[in-house]
């Protein structure tokens, strides 16, 4: 089927993409920029950077801003949705929900009422699991913002490695945090991966950090 893909440029939307191309054809990426960092729907870190990342993964984007309203915010995510419908006959939508319901319950209302299908190649997935097969297949992933207690400052720009799953197992053990992120405890970039035909190198960043929250503020990236 020719598919386009919801992507953000974190680990599970790209991460769906490479499950998805096992069997169907990822024709385009599908982005939506929200000015509300606090949105219920889309990814925001190291959001200014996804013309790269798609460029890095040679896939077509359709990028559309949105205010992040609650809700409202879906009614772009549908025009979006219709956009890449019309311009690549797209037949399905390509989501990384992984146990989000509130975000898997909201795409598939859209995808019902545009004829389309959705997939959610990594739903119900155990998530330690999950993060073990990113590094098995090879995903070079980078930690872009953190907001839990006990995660600190030296999370940010971390690679999700062995190390770093070993350290998150035991923050959940005694902190009850979620390994995967799905709390909203981190937030990620793929910066390589085996559907990449580009690298994407962090030339400059900077970190901002306070009070269990942070940020890395990616200035420059390049493509290798």
């Amino acid at each position: 089927m020719k598919l386009g893909a919801l992507f953000s440029g974190g680990k599970d939307s790209t991460y769906a993409i490479y499950k998805s191309m096992k069997e169907h054809e990822v024709v385009c990426l599908i982005a939506i920029k929200s000015l509300n960092p606090e949105s219920y729907m889309f990814h925001v870190p190291a959001f200014e950077h996804i013309e790269k990342q798609a460029e890095a993964l040679g896939i077509p984007l359709i990028l559309v801003e949105t205010k992040g309203v609650k809700e409202e915010e879906l009614k772009d995510l549908q025009k979006t949705i219709e956009q890449a419908k019309e311009k690549y006959a797209i037949e399905g939508i390509i989501t990384g929900a992984v146990a989000s319901t509130y975000q898997a319950s909201r795409v598939q209302r859209i995808c019902s009422t545009l004829g389309l299908w959705q997939f959610n190649p990594l739903w119900q997935i155990n998530q330690m699991e999950l993060l073990k097969d990113l590094i098995k297949d090879k995903f070079e992933v980078v930690i872009t913002g953190i907001a839990a207690y006990p995660l600190e400052e030296t999370w940010l720009g971390r690679k999700l490695d062995e190390n770093a799953l070993k350290d998150m197992k035991e923050l959940e053990e005694k902190y009850k945090i979620n390994v995967a992120g799905e709390g909203g405890e981190f937030e990620t970039m793929v910066v390589n991966s085996p559907i990449h035909k580009k690298k994407i190198e962090m030339i400059e960043t900077k970190k901002e950090y306070a009070n269990n929250q942070g940020t890395l503020i990616i200035k420059k990236v390049e493509l290798k």
